[in-house]
């Protein structure tokens, strides 16, 4: 990679805080100690990118460099693979690069942490997994506790969850009526299928739900067995999964005081296996009035095949129950919304999200279970069951499915929005408020903006969802929207989201032409957005029009900037009467004082805020990169 485009690369990558996989440490004095629980974090996490040479100062980055970068680099190689230190190197030679800082001699280091497999997951610094583990969320690394440790160690395992014999079980633990039923469901989609002239222990044992230990000399029930199949107590008991747990919510009354409008959960009033619960919710989808063309139901009450709509939802409520950690808390819950469906399971994603999505890998949980319902038609082994579950709602241009982890507990969630792509209510809306220029715009910047319309914000993490960009053009793609005006940031550091703007392109944010466009020289501060402003730059319309640089405000402004060294209580004053009755960005109070952002912001702002004397534009989000200020009513100005 040529130096220059390495300096590009990392201007990007410096500008984009969506998610939670970029961290800058200073390494002035060599590598930092808490480098290593950031590896650990990233690898047991979703992988991400480490930078020395840089810290993060209030709302900008100082990026400083380091003066040795090849002996940094070689204390890191070398401290990576000493096992003392480090249980696992996840990494090659390419994942570690210098990144010149134009006009100095100094570089900064990117370090580019992938996830880890669920084989070399927990990824620990030192000799304790119990105690060096970390894992990454969006308020930093923090370190997993003993129950995150022994799942990550229970995932390692090529002999699935489910195929566990349950000692001190039987066959009597079981519900013989769903064997019975499953048999029927399977017989009438494969009637010649050489397992169905087995009994039911040998049909159990060809499922995989009855197995042989040879070395342990050991026969029985398996977890999956007793899972699909077994009496609700059994299930429950101390000795198998006693927190399992399975409820279906709807949640369509317009009466506040009406909590659910249907609900099967465990209540004593059936045998709640998964192949019952699998059947009671597959008839409920069956019969849901709010979706167009519902399918024929069979003599079991139930069809397997029928409209894109109904062949998702079957997908995803079989995907949560067969990739459940049912060690785990919360049991399977599927959630009805007017809007959406939400499918939520124990447990975290044996492969990266990215993986996901790009579909065609499997690595499933419980492999009996899997094969359970595969005889049933569903369940598909080649990993493309998300890829069926868009491509159903693409065919009917709705929002693309939104699937994400939480943590603590540990909760993977697949959420359906049952709401258009692209509605032309919004779109007309779209329209009215940006004019020309938004019809002027591209499908995925028409697309962005339609998100952010419908869904209250949007973020790079959510694009990936929606978009079949990269993740790095998203990153161009919001920046360019929010040069435009069509997206204010909201945030700053992990989590930043994007909001729909005013549209007219913010003061002071014309992009530097590409072969311009470098890493800024030593000591150089850059902002949180590409494109180089500092904060609250983003001034929105309003903004200008309440506070024209008109001679009246300049002469307001002038014992302050005709000063190199204003008194603190002229300071103070002048902003008071700048602010009184109109709202006043940041930028603008800049260049009103000829003082800097950052120093007006710690030394004067801040403190006025918190003493009553100015009012934010918008105070449920201080963060906001276009906040303005105001002088409260009844402060003397």
């Amino acid at each position: 990679m040529r130096p220059i485009q390495q300096q590009l690369d990392l201007f990007s990558d410096l500008s984009a805080f969506e998610g939670t996989d970029v961290e800058y440490k200073a390494a002035k004095g060599g590598l930092p100690g808490d480098l290593w629980s950031t590896y650990s974090a990233f690898a047991n996490t979703e992988g991400g990118t480490i930078y020395l040479g840089i810290t993060q100062r209030g709302h900008a980055l100082d990026v400083h460099g380091v003066d040795d970068a090849e002996k940094l680099i070689g204390d890191f190689w070398n401290t990576v693979n000493n096992r003392s230190k480090v249980n696992c190197n996840l990494l090659g030679n390419h994942d570690v690069e210098q990144l010149a800082i134009e006009g100095t001699s100094r570089k900064v280091i990117a370090i580019h942490v992938p996830r880890a497999s669920r084989h070399q997951r927990p990824v620990f610094i030192g000799s304790d997994p119990r105690t060096g583990t970390y894992r990454r969320n969006y308020e930093g690394d923090y370190r997993c506790s003993d129950s995150e440790v022994r799942r990550m160690f229970a995932d390692q395992s090529e002999e699935p969850a489910d195929s566990r014999i349950m000692e001190g079980f039987s066959l009597d633990d079981l519900h013989m009526d769903s064997l019975r039923q499953y048999r029927n469901r399977f017989q009438s989609r494969a009637s010649s299928h050489p397992w169905l002239a087995k009994d039911a222990p040998g049909l159990l044992e060809q499922l995989g739900g009855w197995r042989l230990d040879r070395a342990r000399k050991l026969e029985g029930l398996t977890l999956a067995g007793l899972l699909m199949f077994g009496k609700s107590s059994a299930i429950q008991a101390v000795e198998a999964v006693p927190g399992f747990h399975l409820d279906y919510r709807e949640r369509l009354s317009d009466d506040p005081r009406v909590r659910w409008s249907d609900r099967l959960t465990i209540d004593g009033t059936w045998e709640a296996n998964l192949f019952q619960f699998y059947q009671q919710v597959m008839a409920k989808f069956a019969a849901d009035p709010g979706l167009k063309r519902p399918f024929a139901q069979d003599a079991e009450g139930v069809r397997p095949m029928g409209t894109p709509v109904h062949e998702a939802l079957q997908e995803a409520l079989v995907n949560a129950l067969i990739h459940a950690d049912y060690s785990g808390q919360g049991g399977i819950v599927i959630d009805r919304f007017a809007d959406r469906f939400e499918f939520s399971n124990p447990g975290t994603l044996l492969v990266s999200l990215e993986q996901i999505l790009r579909g065609g890998v499997s690595e499933c949980r419980n492999k009996s279970l899997q094969v359970m319902f595969q005889m049933l038609g569903v369940g598909d082994k080649a990993g493309s069951g998300i890829d069926k579950i868009r491509d159903s709602w693409k065919s009917l241009h709705w929002q693309s499915p939104r699937l994400e982890e939480t943590q603590r507990p540990d909760r993977v969630v697949l959420a359906l929005p049952l709401v258009s792509m692209l509605p032309e209510a919004v779109l007309a809306a779209l329209s009215d408020r940006f004019g020309a220029r938004f019809r002027a715009l591209g499908k995925d910047s028409v697309q962005t903006l339609v998100t952010a319309q419908m869904e209250g914000s949007v973020s790079n993490h959510r694009l990936q969802e929606i978009l079949t960009l990269h993740r790095r053009d998203i990153t161009t793609l919001l920046q360019s929207l929010v040069k435009d005006g069509f997206l204010v940031p909201d945030g700053f550091g992990r989590g930043t989201s994007y909001e729909l703007g005013d549209g007219e392109r913010p003061s002071g944010l014309a992009a530097a032409p590409p072969d311009k466009a470098t890493i800024p020289p030593d000591k150089a501060t850059i902002p949180p957005d590409k494109a180089a402003s500092p904060p609250d730059s983003a001034a929105s319309p309003a903004d200008k029009a309440a506070v024209p640089l008109d001679p009246e405000l300049v002469a307001i402004a002038a014992p302050v900037r005709s000063s190199k060294r204003a008194d603190r209580a002229v300071t103070r004053a002048t902003i008071l009467k700048l602010c009184q009755g109109r709202f006043v960005s940041l930028r603008q109070l800049s260049e009103l004082l000829g003082r800097g952002a950052e120093t007006l912001r710690d030394g004067f702002i801040s403190p006025m805020v918190k003493t009553g004397e100015l009012e934010l534009r918008y105070p449920d989000k201080p963060s906001r990169r276009d906040q303005a200020y105001q002088t409260q009513k009844g402060v003397d100005a």
